[in-house]
This record gives C-alpha cells, structure tokens and sequence, in this order.
C-alpha cells in the first residue's frame, strides 16, 4: 500500500474535481442555483474533515515521477 496526503491530492487537482462535482450536483439536482466556488470550498472542507491527513491507496494506483 502507499499513502497518499488527500488534501493535496484535491487542491492539486482542484480545476478538474470542481468542474466534475459541479456536474454531478447539476446532473442530480436540475436547475439547482448555487455558488460553484463555494460548493468546492465546502467539497474541501469535508474532504478535510471526513479523511485523514495520510490515506493508504493500492500501490497500483499511484506512480511516481
């Protein structure tokens, strides 16, 4: 197993996960208004506050440069 630090692996890829999760809320919600940056800001925080600093993943999903 390797560990990966969770929040920055979602601030790395923050562009990407705000777009996605900003289509997936739209997907599930039609019509739904809401503040896409707040949403990623709030996403963070929960990410922040529901895993670890340290999350082991498969070996096999991580390689390094």
């Amino acid at each position: 197993m390797a560990r990966v630090k969770v929040e920055a692996v979602v601030d790395h890829l923050s562009s990407g996960f705000r777009r996605a999760l900003e289509a997936a809320v739209r997907r599930q919600i039609p019509g739904a208004q809401f503040n896409t940056h707040q949403l990623y800001r709030d996403f963070r925080r929960e990410v922040g506050r529901k895993c670890s600093t340290w999350e082991s993943v498969p070996s096999g999903s991580v390689e390094a440069d």
